[in-house]
C-alpha cells in the first residue's frame, strides 16, 4: 500500500467474488438473527421456566443459551471478514430471522421445550441453506463455520424432540 493512501479504499482480495462474498454475507447475517432470535428466547426460557422439572430445564436451558451467545460472535466476525458489515439491532434480527420471538406470556415447561426444538431445526436450516454457496464460491471458514452450527442445531434438537417423547 502506498504512503498516505486511504485503507478503507483497498479492496478485498481473499479469493472470493465481491458478489458471492456479498451472498454469503447475507446468508450468514440470516443465521446471525435466527441465532440471535434463539439465545433470546431460549434465556427467556431459563428465566421463566417453572414445574416438575424446573431444574433440570433451568439448567438446560442455560447451558444452550451459552452456547448460543458463545456462536454470535463468530457469526458476526465472518460476516465482517468479508468485507460487511454485521446486523447488530433488534429491528435488523426481526427483519431477518426466520424464526418468531419469544411468546410475550412464557408457555408451560413442555411448550417452552418443543418452541426451541423447532427453533434449533430453523437454525439449522438456515444454515444449511447457506452452506452451497460457500462451498461453490471456495468458502472454507465460511463452510467449517456453517457444519459446527449445524452439527449443534441438529444435536440440540434431537435432545429437546427426546424430553416429547412419551
Amino acid at each position: 500500500m502506498a504512503r498516505g493512501s486511504n485503507a478503507s479504499s483497498v479492496g478485498i482480495d481473499i479469493g472470493i467474488s465481491a458478489d458471492n462474498r456479498k451472498a454469503i454475507a447475507d446468508g450468514l447475517s440470516r443465521l446471525l438473527a435466527d441465532t440471535y432470535t434463539l439465545y433470546l428466547t431460549t434465556h427467556n426460557f431459563h428465566w421463566n421456566v417453572t414445574g416438575p422439572m424446573f431444574n433440570t430445564l433451568h439448567a438446560m436451558f442455560m447451558a444452550q443459551y451459552t452456547e448460543l451467545w458463545n456462536a454470535v460472535d463468530p457469526i458476526a466476525e465472518r460476516i465482517r471478514s468479508l468485507g460487511h458489515a454485521a446486523p447488530g439491532s433488534y429491528a435488523q434480527f426481526g427483519a431477518l430471522a426466520s424464526i418468531a420471538d419469544a411468546p410475550a406470556t412464557p408457555p408451560k415447561a413442555m411448550e417452552m421445550v418443543r418452541i426451541l426444538a423447532v427453533g434449533h431445526e430453523a437454525v439449522a436450516r438456515t444454515a444449511r441453506e447457506n452452506f452451497p454457496l460457500a462451498d461453490q464460491a471456495g468458502d472454507q471458514p465460511t463452510a467449517d463455520l456453517l457444519t459446527q452450527r449445524l452439527t449443534v442445531h441438529e444435536k440440540t434438537a434431537w435432545m429437546l424432540r427426546s424430553l416429547l417423547e412419551d
